[in-house]
C-alpha cells in the first residue's frame, strides 16, 4: 500500500514518526510537509525528511487563507501523480480537500477540537477519525463527521511521543537548576487569551536570579521582543531544538498547556500551565495532579520554589507520570484495524 503523510507542525512531526517507522517496513510512504520554521528544522533531530508543499500563511488571515489555496493546488498535481491509496493527517484541511477531490481515504488524528478552524476546514472531508479516549464525541459534533466513523484510543498523543524518546539523560555543563519557559503559540486560529508570558517570566527572573532560565521562542519576532526586554537575563533558545534532550535535562517548566506542556509533565518533570490553551489533555491532567494550572506570578513562582526543592514531591510526580504512561495502548494497533476496515 502507499501511504501518504501530511505533516504541519513539531507536534505532528513528533507524533507521526512513531507510525511512520513501523508503517514504512510494509508499505511504501511518502510524506509532505509546508515550509514553516517551526517544523523544517526539527527534521535534523528525527528521521522523517517530507517533501515541502507551499507554506505557512503567518498571522494574517487573508494570508492563511491565499497560502492553503495554494498550497492545495500544489498539493493536488504531486497527489495526483503519486496516486497513494491512504492519506494519515493531523486534520490537515489542504490534504483532507485534496484527498477528498482525489477518491483517497482518509484516516485523521485529532485531540484539539478547540481548533475550530481546522476542524470546520478537515472533518467534512475525512473517512475516520481517531481520538483520545478522555475527548468526547460530541466536542466534535458540530463540524460534519458522523459519531460512527469517530474512533477512540486509551492513550494521550504526548505519550506517543515520550514514548519514542530515547533515555538520553547527560550531565550538565553546570550544576545550576534549570527552568524552561515555552511562550504560547501566537500565529494559531484558535489563540482568544492575552499573553501574561512577560509578566512571568519577569517575575521568574526576579525570584531567581541563581538558576538557569531557559525560553523557547516560537517566532523570530516573538525571539526579538523577549531579546529586548530580558537581555542576558534569560538564555534564549529562537531556533527548533533537540526536545528529547532539553526536557531530559531540565528541572522545571513552565508551558501554555499544549504538547509540549503534557510531555513534560508525562516524563514526571514539575510542570506548569498558563492554560493560554485551554483544552481536555491539559485538564485531565491536572485533574490527576500530574501538572499545575495557574495564571498566578506570585503562585508560580512558589510553585517553581516546590519543583527545584522538595525531592519527595518530585519523585511522587514521576512515579505518578510512570504509572499513567504505562497505562496507555498503543495507538498504532488502533490505527492498523482502523486501516483493515476500510
Amino acid at each position: 500500500m502507499k501511504i501518504w503523510f501530511d505533516i504541519l507542525t513539531p507536534k505532528q512531526y513528533l507524533f507521526f514518526e512513531y507510525f511512520v517507522s513501523k508503517l514504512r517496513k510494509q508499505h511504501k510512504i511518502v510524506c509532505t510537509s509546508r515550509k514553516y520554521e517551526q517544523v523544517n528544522g526539527i527534521e535534523k533531530f528525527g528521521s522523517i525528511n517530507p517533501i515541502i508543499v507551499g507554506k505557512h500563511g503567518g498571522k494574517n488571515n487573508l494570508n492563511k487563507l491565499l497560502e492553503s489555496l495554494n498550497r492545495s493546488k500544489l498539493l493536488t498535481k504531486k497527489i495526483e501523480k503519486w496516486s497513494p491509496d491512504l492519506l494519515i493527517s493531523f486534520c490537515s484541511p489542504e490534504a483532507s480537500r485534496v484527498a477528498f477531490g482525489l477518491g483517497i481515504p482518509h484516516i485523521a488524528f485529532s485531540d484539539s477540537p478547540q481548533a475550530t478552524a481546522v476542524m470546520k476546514l478537515s472533518l467534512p472531508y475525512v473517512t475516520k477519525l481517531l481520538i483520545p479516549w478522555i475527548i468526547p464525541k460530541e466536542d466534535f459534533k458540530e463540524f460534519g463527521i458522523n459519531y460512527k466513523n469517530i474512533i477512540k484510543y486509551r492513550a494521550i498523543d504526548a505519550g506517543v511521543i515520550i514514548k519514542n524518546y530515547k533515555k538520553n539523560k547527560q550531565k550538565k555543563l553546570n550544576k545550576k537548576k534549570i527552568i524552561l519557559i515555552r511562550p504560547e503559540e501566537s500565529e494559531a486560529a484558535y489563540i482568544t487569551k492575552k499573553s501574561k508570558t512577560i509578566k512571568i517570566i519577569k517575575k521568574i527572573v526576579e525570584d531567581f536570579p541563581d538558576e538557569q532560565k531557559i525560553v523557547l521562542s516560537r517566532y523570530k519576532d516573538q525571539s526579538k521582543n523577549l531579546k529586548k526586554i530580558f537581555g542576558n537575563n534569560i538564555s534564549l533558545l529562537s531556533k527548533p531544538v533537540n526536545g528529547k534532550k532539553l526536557l531530559n535535562n531540565i528541572d522545571c517548566f513552565i508551558g501554555s498547556g499544549g504538547t509540549m506542556t503534557a510531555e513534560s509533565a508525562l516524563l514526571g518533570i514539575p510542570t506548569i500551565s498558563l492554560n493560554s490553551v485551554p483544552n481536555r489533555i491539559e485538564g485531565f491532567l491536572v485533574k490527576k495532579r500530574i501538572i499545575v494550572r495557574s495564571e498566578n506570578s506570585d503562585r508560580i513562582s512558589r510553585e517553581i520554589f516546590q519543583s527545584l526543592n522538595n525531592l519527595e514531591n518530585i519523585k511522587k510526580k514521576k512515579e505518578k507520570a510512570k504509572k499513567l504512561v504505562a497505562s496507555f495502548e498503543d495507538p498504532y494497533q488502533i490505527l492498523l484495524k482502523t486501516m483493515k476496515s476500510l
